[in-house]
């Protein structure tokens, strides 16, 4: 009885005041998840390619590539012991360059072409005390082959070429489509590729 009075003298309350101010603190917590997850890109927002988790280089903590939705991505396969190892320099330029107008740059260490034995953590010291390194890296990869990464089989499936050599590179747009891959060679500096980036960048 004594909790049925109560629950009927609230009600009396919300009837007097209005049934807004009833509600206010379910409306409230709402908000507050609301906010909790605003900017979060959903998987039914998120681009296909893009829709999949990965291990950060420096601690192995799962990175979502959702992350990087709406941004012009050059996905690069690399090694620490290869020819084409100075890329390293024109990516991180590249980057630095284009970062605030869109473009990220995502780094793969592959073994794959036996030219990165080192462990994740002596990868990322020499990517950063050499190179100075600041674009997203990711923990050793392999993209080619029958164990090929999903994101690199996804990528070759797309374009129908695979890499063939350390820092082979793919080029997404702003909505997660490849649009073009390039060889090895063909550096970060190259000016048909850098046309290729603005390109992308300015298209909305």
């Amino acid at each position: 009885m004594k909790k049925l009075s109560t629950l009927w003298i609230s009600a009396l309350i919300c009837a007097v005041l209005g049934s807004g101010l009833c509600g206010q603190p379910v409306r409230a917590q709402s908000a507050a998840g609301s906010t909790a997850t605003s900017g979060a890109i959903s998987s039914e927002t998120c681009p296909t390619l893009l829709n999949r988790t990965v291990k950060k280089l420096q601690d192995e903590s799962d990175q979502s590539l959702c992350q990087y939705a709406g941004k012009v991505v050059l996905v690069v396969n690399t090694a620490s012991y290869c020819g084409f190892t100075d890329q390293y320099k024109g990516l991180e330029e590249l980057y630095s360059k284009y970062q605030d107008k869109g473009l990220v740059v995502l780094g793969f260490p592959s073994n794959d072409f036996a030219q990165e034995p080192d462990d994740n953590k002596k990868i990322a010291d020499f990517c950063y005390n050499t190179y100075g390194v600041k674009f997203p890296m990711f923990t050793k990869t392999s993209v080619v082959g029958a164990h090929a990464d999903p994101l690199y089989a996804a990528l070759a499936e797309a374009t129908g070429k695979r890499p063939g050599w350390n820092f082979f590179k793919y080029l997404l747009d702003r909505k997660g489509n490849v649009v073009a891959s390039f060889p090895s060679p063909v550096g970060p500096n190259d000016r048909k590729f850098v046309a290729e980036i603005e390109k992308l960048l300015a298209a909305s």
